[in-house]
C-alpha cells in the first residue's frame, strides 16, 4: 500500500535538527519506508541525516510518501508533526 501527502512547512525554524529528529522518531514506530521530497531531493524519512539534508525552510512544502503495511497511518502521523509546528511556538 502506498500513501502521499503534501505538507506545509510552518514553524518558524523550518526543517533542522529538532524537527529532524522528531520526523525519524515517529517514523520509527511504522513499519513502511518513507520518503521525504522537497525541492528535487528525495530522502529516506527513517535517516536523521537524509532529514536534515532537505534543509525545507519555513513557508516551503514537502511530498510525504510511505509504502507499506500502515502507509497511511505514516503519513498522518508526519503530516500532524508539521501541522502541529513540530510543538515549536
Amino acid at each position: 500500500m502506498t500513501a502521499e501527502r503534501l505538507v506545509a512547512v510552518v514553524n518558524q525554524s523550518g526543517i533542522h535538527a529538532r524537527p529532524s529528529a522528531e520526523i525519524v522518531k515517529t517514523a520509527a514506530k511504522f513499519k513502511s519506508a518513507l520518503v521525504l521530497s522537497h525541492d528535487g531531493l528525495d530522502v529516506n524519512g527513517k535517516s536523521i541525516m537524509g532529514v536534515m539534508m532537505l534543509a525545507a525552510p519555513c513557508g516551503s512544502t514537502v511530498l510525504v510518501r510511505a509504502d507499506g503495511e500502515d502507509a497511511e497511518p505514516l503519513v498522518a502521523a508526519i503530516a500532524e508533526l508539521f501541522a502541529a509546528k513540530f510543538g515549536e511556538a
